[in-house]
């Protein structure tokens, strides 16, 4: 069923789609780059901070295992299978989401893009990246599992439509200062 699909990918990539949040939200601090250049550009720059990077990690963690404890009454509400995280797995999306991040920072001032600027493609697919690629690496067997071809399907139509969306909520709301 298309509708279970959709959702329970949806549910697998939540430890993946809020660190990036509650990054922005925890805010400031000590920029992950010590305020380096490379080339005469910032490595990373302000916006990479080592409080940004460990809230959203530990955010993201901890709501893998929200979402396990509430997974089997939700599951049955909605009458579709969500899936679970293994301790590893959850680590993985969380932190890998945000080390996508900071590599499209990376990326984007090599390529001589200011903080902010867009990056089309790579913006609403860096951390997805990094998230899958982490997940696989530290629990395969959890990860094939979980993120099968279709799930993966969706997962690289939907994320780019979500982006989009609560970006533009975070510029509306005050919270980003573009809405991309």
């Amino acid at each position: 069923m298309v509708i279970e699909l959709v959702v329970g990918a949806f549910w697998a990539m939540l430890p993946a789609y809020v660190p990036n949040n509650a990054a922005v939200l925890a805010g400031g601090g000590r920029p992950i780059d010590g305020g380096r250049t490379w080339g005469g550009r910032r490595v990373l720059g302000d916006g990479k901070t080592w409080r940004g990077t460990a809230t959203g990690t530990l955010v993201g963690f901890a709501l893998a295992f929200v979402c396990n404890a509430v997974a089997g009454p939700l599951g049955a509400a909605l009458d579709v299978s969500l899936p679970r995280f293994s301790v590893l797995g959850a680590f993985g999306l969380a932190l890998g989401a945000m080390l996508g991040d900071i590599g499209a920072s990376f990326l984007k001032r090599r390529s001589g893009r200011e903080r902010g600027a867009a990056f089309p493609g790579l913006d609403q697919l860096d951390f997805v990246v990094g998230a899958l690629g982490l997940a696989a690496l530290l629990d395969f067997e959890w990860f094939a599992e979980t993120f099968t071809l279709p799930v993966l399907a969706v997962v690289l139509v939907l994320t780019p439509v979500l982006h989009v969306v609560t970006n533009v909520g975070a510029y509306y709301l005050g919270l980003k200062n573009e809405p991309y």
